[in-house]
């Protein structure tokens, strides 16, 4: 039986009438002499299926009714119906914007406002940002990506991130090359800026740096803090001039010491105030602040070592107190993210910093970061080398520069595609080989939108961020030089992510991924990935990476859209979420050891990305624990985070947990404070940190749908 092969690749059954009724449109449209018989509409028909194939495009089909009509000489015929095909062409393209874009000024616009934590779609500068984004969104869907593309991300099969930014030539998330921008100067709106030579000057050009890089990207970016231990040396050399002109020998070697070391702990705390406070209060041009992480490695190896321990210390003293709110109280700011690297010297087993380590272990039960990173495990996972994630959480895959040495900074990711992997499981219905196969389709529908990603960025001119392409942030290029050879050779990184390995492997076995018939499934299908992204990058030479780490909104996405699919089904589209990557299931009992263990053995394969988090309640009062889960941290799995149950009022400052009233609603006990907007629910388990919200059936569900009250 004839198949057609429909514009977004699906293959339907052939219909006859479908092409009758098409021609016989385009009749009624002309006068009668025009015209063509009943008769010679289906002798077009006939043509068309005694042809013998099994399979034929509908474009193909469309084409030959076109010729025939020209054939037969009916040539005002032939033109109605390709005008009747070009409009029907419309209808599927027809621009859909106003609708969503009067709901963003209206403030309505549900699903816009909660994809992006970190903006508050209220404010005149992020609509702004919002407004252009629908538009991208709207070309996206309609022009730049293949119609099967589209359809897809539609249907939720897949997820083309970001793509409110894919109408410009602009990428994902970054690893600052900082050192060479201070080291050796950059230039910020036409201006020169010099190398700093001092540590207070190298803090506020490093924030303007942060700030210029987020205004031409949409993702996060990474700085690593150990750059800045030289230009604390500076400032240390500078007052030790000063104050032996000053004095000479007035003055004894341990009171000029004195003297000096004062003078550096003053400008020490004033340059990561700056850090954190600008951070903080600038404003990016997409409305809302620079997404960055702080990267905090101590490594002994460095003549720097001692400065940058003073410059990690004060970081995590600075965000332990917090920042005051409007109201004068000390709250957790959402930027800089901080990562803390845990090392021999470090991991809380008599080494020279142990004393950093748990001040950081009290800044994390108190302000939630920082993350941790075990540089033991990653030298397992990557050749030996320790480097930080991406602001997005992405890994960069390991690179070497023409000496045959590692690159980390200067690198960039451009782009996600994530793959909804409780969608197969539900459509293989427990079958198997059907499972494999829709895998394996659906895989190359990842690739195909991922080369989309890349051919998109491929002839972009170093001209379109010159902070990025040109003053070193990622390169030194010339003007109106392409940035095409950072796009190849696996200089650059391609994600695809996935959501959903619990749910598939409940759906195909039965059982959860922790059980060890789910586990040897889910390894399985985690190896497939793995596997689909080394031989795109033996293929084409491009840095595919497997992507799993937190996708806030997507897991909520792909959950809606299956569920009115597919209906409610238990343990999967029942829980209106699905759980993130790899991750165990938050309702699963399971001990933090216990779960850290388990989830190690998926980060080795997604090296892309991967972070495992537990949840401890009153981490304030379990300092122990903690310390002891940062020594397992260290010895067993390459990223984590803590969460807590620690609720929090913005209004009055109110540290203890937000209650449910007589009423139903959110209300602080302390000032009576009802506005969920200023309340800082932090029971999460997934890592999401934005506000909290109402779903469709006016159930409240706090920071990553956990808690269904």
């Amino acid at each position: 039986m004839l198949r057609v092969i429909k514009r977004d690749g699906r293959r339907v059954a052939y219909d006859r009438n479908k092409i009758v009724v098409a021609i016989q449109k385009a009749n009624d449209e002309v006068e009668a002499h025009e015209r063509i018989s009943e008769e010679k509409i289906y002798n077009i028909v006939a043509s068309i299926e005694n042809r013998g194939n099994d399979e034929m495009a509908v474009e193909d089909i469309q084409d030959i009714i076109e010729q025939k009509l020209m054939a037969e000489r009916k040539f005002v015929l032939a033109k109605t119906y390709i005008i009747y095909r070009y409009s029907r062409e419309m209808v599927r393209k027809a621009n859909t914007t106003d609708e969503s874009i009067m709901s963003l000024i209206k403030n309505s616009n549900k699903d816009v406002m909660e994809e992006n934590s970190n903006k508050n779609a209220i404010i005149a500068s992020t609509q702004r940002d919002l407004i252009a984004g629908e538009v991208s969104k709207d070309l996206t869907r309609r022009i730049l990506l293949p119609e099967k593309i589209s359809k897809a991300h539609e249907e939720g099969i897949l997820h083309f991130h970001d793509a409110d930014y894919f109408l410009q030539s602009i990428f994902n998330c970054c690893l600052i090359d900082i050192k060479d921008m201070l080291d050796n100067g950059t230039v910020m709106n036409g201006k020169l800026i010099e190398s700093p030579k001092s540590f207070q000057v190298a803090c506020t050009i490093m924030t303007q740096i942060i700030s210029a890089v987020a205004s031409s990207q949409y993702g996060g970016q990474s700085v690593d803090i150990r750059h800045l231990g030289k230009y604390l040396r500076k400032s240390r050399e500078k007052y030790r001039t000063h104050y032996t002109e000053k004095y000479g020998d007035r003055i004894s070697e341990d009171l000029l010491n004195q003297f000096v070391e004062d003078r550096l702990y003053d400008e020490l705390k004033s340059g990561v105030q700056t850090i954190q406070y600008q951070i903080n209060t600038l404003m990016t041009t997409n409305g809302q602040s620079p997404f960055v992480t702080l990267f905090l490695n101590i490594t002994e190896d460095d003549k720097y070592a001692d400065e940058v321990a003073m410059i990690v210390e004060e970081i995590l003293r600075q965000r332990l107190e917090g920042i005051k709110n409007e109201k004068g109280v000390y709250v957790t700011p959402a930027f800089p993210k901080l990562i803390y690297v845990l090392d021999e010297h470090n991991c809380l087993q008599g080494g020279k910093y142990d004393y950093i380590t748990k001040l950081a272990v009290q800044c994390s039960a108190k302000r939630m970061y920082p993350d941790y990173i075990s540089a033991k495990k990653m030298r397992e996972n990557y050749e030996g080398e320790v480097f930080s994630c991406m602001g997005c959480r992405s890994f960069l895959s390991p690179w070497k520069d023409e000496n045959g040495k590692y690159k980390w900074e200067g690198r960039f990711n451009q782009g996600v595609v994530s793959l909804n992997l409780p969608q197969i499981g539900i459509i293989a219905k427990g079958n198997m080989e059907r499972f494999w196969q829709l895998l394996e389709e659906r895989i190359a529908l990842c690739f195909e939108a991922l080369m989309c990603r890349h051919t998109a960025l491929e002839g972009t001119l170093s001209n379109v961020s010159p902070i990025h392409w040109q003053y070193g942030a990622i390169a030194r290029l010339k003007k109106g030089e392409s940035i095409d050879k950072l796009l190849h050779d696996g200089y650059s990184t391609l994600s695809l992510g996935y959501i959903g390995l619990y749910e598939v492997t409940k759906l195909m076995t039965g059982v959860s991924h922790t059980d060890p018939k789910g586990t040897e499934f889910a390894l399985k299908v985690m190896k497939r990935l793995r596997n689909a992204t080394d031989t795109w990058k033996e293929n084409t030479g491009l840095g595919f990476g497997l992507y799993g780490t937190p996708a806030e909104s997507l897991c909520y996405r792909f959950a809606r859209i299956d569920m009115k699919r597919f209906g409610c089904i238990k343990d999967v589209t029942d829980k209106g979420y699905y759980t993130n990557s790899y991750h165990v299931d938050v309702r699963e009992e399971i001990d933090a050891f216990s779960k850290f263990t388990f989830e190690s053995q998926f980060q080795n394969i997604s090296s892309g990305g991967a972070i495992s988090y537990v949840e401890i309640p009153n981490m304030r009062h379990n300092l122990p624990a903690l310390e002891e889960l940062v020594k397992f941290i260290y010895n067993n799995i390459q990223y984590a985070e803590f969460n807590t149950k620690s609720d929090y009022c913005h209004e009055c400052g109110y540290d203890g947990e937000i209650i449910i009233n007589d009423e139903g609603d959110w209300e602080c006990p302390q000032c009576h404070n009802k506005d969920h907007a200023k309340m800082n629910v932090t029971r999460r388990t997934c890592g999401y940190l934005g506000e909290n919200f109402w779903n469709e059936g006016k159930t409240k569900e706090i920071n990553a749908r956990v808690l269904h009250i």
